[in-house]
């Protein structure tokens, strides 16, 4: 399978969104690899490596004129969008990928307190591919001025304490297990 042409296929009008996502996701597929690299527990390095690359492929169909994305919809369902995209594509595995890498990941519970336009239902990570690939995300933003500059470990955490000490715990557990 070739991600590049599924990314062409969805992005082939629009050389704004493409670059950063192409951009942003290489960079997280270099970290997440990596990470992957030096574990010890079996890990499928093809998974992590597409995944990384196409975790983001949803970001297309958002509003976020910033990063060259016109959609309709709020950028917080980027990975529910990259979910129903990648499963038209075959691709399962991906597609629970791109929905669970948000944050550290969504619960229902989140969702209802905040309603948030999102499916009821917990979106976390659960396999280690999609935890190394979320724990990865987490270093780069698709902001243009910043996009090749890997955030600190005291940005990440002051950005996820917003959302609450669960996800700056799940963090913090990634760091002692995947720092590399």
């Amino acid at each position: 399978m070739d991600v590049f042409k599924i990314i062409d296929k969805y992005y082939k009008t629009n050389e704004k969104a493409k670059k950063v996502l192409l951009t942003h996701s290489e960079l997280v597929a270099k970290k997440a690899l990596k990470i992957a690299e030096n574990l010890k527990e079996p890990i499928d390095k093809k998974l992590v490596y597409e995944g990384s690359i196409l975790h983001d492929i949803g970001m297309i169909f958002t509003n976020a004129p910033e990063i060259g994305c016109n959609g309709k919809h709020p950028y917080i369902c980027h990975g529910i969008l990259g979910r129903q995209i990648l499963e038209k594509e075959g691709l399962v595995k991906h597609a629970l990928i791109c929905e669970r890498h948000t944050g550290t990941g969504i619960t229902k519970e989140e969702i209802i307190k905040k309603n948030l336009p999102l499916p009821l239902k917990d979106m976390v990570p659960v396999s280690l591919e999609e935890q190394i690939i979320c724990y990865a995300d987490k270093f780069f933003s698709k902001g243009l001025k910043n996009l090749e500059k890997e955030k600190t470990l005291e940005e990440i955490e002051k950005t996820l304490s917003g959302y609450g000490g669960n996800h700056l715990k799940k963090f913090r557990n990634w760091h002692l297990k995947f720092n590399v």
